[in-house]
């Protein structure tokens, strides 16, 4: 599997808003994960919930930038800018790093995100 394609396709889709999409496409089973609040998930599952959670709770989508993707062999690090008003009126801003394994299958085994503000 070419990880650079499948990363440059997955942030493709992350670009568009459908992060739900890219988890459910790209995911394995097992896959875990772990961001800079000290929240982590540890399958594929919890991670559809975790982000169907926070997609529902999306009021409007003021910009998504994908501003660089780095692959070196089975890793990744896509940069993101994520600019979000929420139902309970607050506001999200992101400038983030997201770190991921992949495995032989081209399927993600761990995403780590990282504060790049």
């Amino acid at each position: 599997m070419d990880i650079k394609t499948l990363a440059t396709e997955m942030d493709g889709i992350v670009s568009k808003g459908a992060i739900v999409d890219a988890v459910k496409q790209f995911f394995a089973e097992d896959a875990t994960t772990s961001d800079y609040n000290g929240l982590a998930t540890t399958n594929k599952q919890q991670m559809v919930e975790k982000m169907e959670g926070f997609a529902g709770a999306i009021a409007q989508v003021n910009a998504i930038t994908h501003h660089h993707t780095i692959v070196d062999g089975n890793v990744s690090a896509s940069e993101f800018t994520f600019d979000f008003n929420m139902k309970d009126n607050s506001t999200v801003y992101w400038h983030e790093i997201i770190r991921r394994i992949w495995n032989d299958k081209g399927e993600v085994v761990q995403e780590e995100y990282f504060n790049a503000q």
